[in-house]
């Protein structure tokens, strides 16, 4: 069975407001319980792909969903509703800048830019990202023990 992920943030008043959602989503958009497969995540993890894509180059903000999905295998989707908000706090922050600019197809589009202020940001996420990961990894891989109580 093949699942998708959607970022979501703030989508209900159940769960704090620095944290992030991922839902898992079957592929033919079939969801009896989204609550039941949600994966909570904290809020700077979606921060951390964005200034990642950015890092790649300017991008509007639907390119920026397109990067993060298909960069991810088609694992991660970021939803309107998540990244918007997102790009709006990180320019907030100055941790990025946008321009209007015109598209290719004549459209005007806002292409967003990461910063020198963001770079050393995203390389102090980064360092985060990877101990957590590794700490992560060290719980999971770790022979079972048997703990006195």
């Amino acid at each position: 069975m093949l699942f998708l992920f959607s970022v979501h943030m703030d989508v209900d008043t159940l769960h704090p407001r620095d944290v992030a959602c991922l839902h898992l989503t079957r592929a033919d958009g079939n969801v009896k319980d989204p609550y039941r497969n949600r994966i909570e995540l904290l809020q700077g993890t979606l921060d951390l792909l964005v200034l990642q894509t950015l890092r790649w180059g300017p991008q509007h903000g639907y390119g920026i969903s397109r990067a993060i999905q298909s960069q991810s295998g088609d694992i991660l989707r970021a939803d309107t509703g998540s990244l918007y908000p997102a790009l709006h706090r990180l320019e907030r922050k100055k941790w990025i800048t946008a321009d209007w600019k015109t598209s290719e197809n004549k459209q005007r589009v806002r292409v967003y830019r990461l910063t020198a202020k963001g770079r050393t940001q995203l390389a102090d996420e980064r360092s985060r990202w990877d101990q957590l990961s590794c700490a992560i990894a060290g719980i999971l891989n770790a022979p079972k023990k048997e703990f006195e109580t």
